[in-house]
């Protein structure tokens, strides 16, 4: 172990025991965590100190490495100087802690979505009411959810392997939970192991479960920590992938590596597949009308990001916010809630973004092409870099 790795750790385990969660997983050397925890509590200045001296002790890495270290620790010292109080503009919380500055999208774009959607979503009713029903309504029955997300999950993992190979041995294990803030949840466990939290309390369309399954599992968060722990902790001894910290640019690669991933082992098949999975479960599933709506509905995944800025920028308030997360995403009360929750979290708020500027980083750079995303889950990249 580098002694520069196993200071990255110390910072990051000490800044994780200031904010719950910031720590999204570890599962390297016991020693360190038990080091760190056994600590006085420092603080969050006297931490952002030590990110900005690290930074400056990279010299000597390979490149690529050194890149992507300097980058983490970017992210790293940003968030410990917004514990210590220092301001901050959302814009440059964002860009500092995940190396994308983020920008609003005009609310044109989501007005062209509602009036493709208006055409293409089936029934009777407002365009909020029949896309409630194909996004949120209609949903896998709680009896049959178990035995759907496992069937999706095999022929992932089956496809997955055809594409980008899986490292031997890897695992995913699924708990049905609930009274949980999200939908699902990947806890990497290290030894190649994942648990899955679903969460039963909300319904789950049919291509809803199969976009989480594939973001949380394969070709997803699993398959990425799988391979860059076999990769780059146990074969090449970089220990400081055994620590997967949230504020930092690692977290907007690993969310478009989910995003983009399943794509790149699915390709046009996304619906046809889900059909086949759900066809004995009661639900109403049109695969023609999920395509079209599943692409005319892209924009209105930026809603939340405009929604921080109405918050963290412009003022706005909470109903304020949802209000406009009900209108513009087209989402029921309950949903844009649980949106506006998310983006006032001092550990989430900054993190909206991630999922569509990683989707746009990790496709332009993979362009459909397998030996491309494998490279993704195999290689420490920054932002820049793929830029």
């Amino acid at each position: 172990m580098s002694d520069v790795a196993v200071e990255y750790i110390e910072l990051g385990l000490r800044l994780g025991r200031h904010v719950d969660g910031l720590v999204d997983s570890y599962y390297g050397p016991a020693e360190i965590k038990e080091r760190t925890d056994a600590e006085e509590l420092r603080d969050p200045s006297s931490l952002a100190g030590d990110a900005a001296r690290l930074r400056e002790s990279l010299d000597g890495l390979e490149e690529q490495r050194r890149n992507w270290l300097e980058a983490q620790l970017s992210g790293l010292e940003t968030f410990a100087r917004k514990l210590a109080g220092e301001e901050l503009s959302f814009e440059d919380e964002v860009e500092r802690c995940y190396g994308i500055r983020p920008v609003r999208t005009p609310e044109s774009e989501f007005e062209d979505a509602h009036r493709e959607l208006d055409a293409i979503l089936p029934g009777g009713g407002s365009i909020e009411e029949r896309y409630r029903a194909w996004r949120e309504e209609d949903a896998i029955p709680a009896e049959h959810l178990e035995d759907v997300v496992g069937r999706m999950a095999t022929e992932l993992s089956a496809r997955t392997a055809g594409a980008v190979g899986l490292p031997a041995g890897e695992t995913v294990d699924f708990e049905y939970v609930g009274d949980k803030p999200w939908a699902a949840f990947n806890y990497y466990l290290g030894g190649l192991k994942s648990r899955v939290s679903v969460n039963t309390d909300l319904g789950m369309t049919p291509d809803f479960v199969m976009h989480l399954v594939a973001h949380e599992t394969y070709p997803g968060h699993h398959v990425e920590h799988a391979w860059k722990e076999h990769e780059l902790l146990v074969e090449r001894g970089q220990v400081e992938e055994s620590i997967v910290l949230i504020p930092t640019p690692q977290s907007i690669i690993s969310e478009g590596i989910a995003e983009v991933g399943m794509e790149v082992v699915l390709g046009d098949q996304q619906q046809e597949l889900t059909a086949s999975f759900v066809s004995s479960t009661g639900v109403n599933y049109d695969a023609e009308v999920s395509r079209r709506a599943s692409e005319a509905r892209e924009p209105l995944g930026r809603v939340g990001v405009n929604a921080a800025f109405l918050m963290h920028v412009d003022g706005s308030t909470v109903d304020e916010a949802r209000e406009y997360v009900m209108r513009w995403a087209l989402t029921s009360e309950k949903r844009a809630a649980n949106i506006v929750n998310f983006i006032t979290d001092p550990m989430w708020r900054s993190y909206a973004s991630t999922y569509h500027d990683g989707y746009g980083l990790c496709n332009e750079f993979v362009a459909g092409d397998a030996g491309r995303f494998k490279r993704l889950l195999i290689e420490q990249f920054t932002p820049a870099d793929l830029r």
